[in-house]
């Protein structure tokens, strides 16, 4: 997965409430997804299609163990969505520098 891709796939992933209170809950530590419906009220299989769109975007991985499927957080994941704030927070700065400047000199 790269560039807008990734970061179109992590957005929308992230996008949707109860997906990104899924997968606060999951950075506290690995869960089992009936672990996560107890917490949520939300069906079984509603928390199991959120976690397949975090899956998909690369934010959780899951394992199986028996009969659960326990999921915890890809910090990897993240790492397109921490690229594209990096490039922005640069823009910005560069922009609200180049204000403040254009201001300054408006005042002298």
């Amino acid at each position: 997965m790269r560039g807008a891709m990734a970061e179109d796939r992590i957005f929308h992933a992230l996008a949707d409430p109860s997906r990104r209170a899924i997968f606060e809950s999951l950075t506290r530590g690995e869960l089992a997804v009936k672990d996560l419906t107890a917490r949520f009220d939300i069906s079984q299989p509603a928390v199991s299609q959120h976690l397949a769109t975090l899956k998909n975007a690369g934010l959780v991985s899951g394992r199986s163990e028996g009969r659960c499927i326990y999921y915890r957080v890809e910090a990897k994941g993240l790492k397109p969505l921490l690229d594209w704030i990096t490039h922005y927070r640069a823009f910005w700065t560069e922009r609200v520098d180049r204000l403040e400047a254009l201001l300054e000199k408006m005042d002298t």
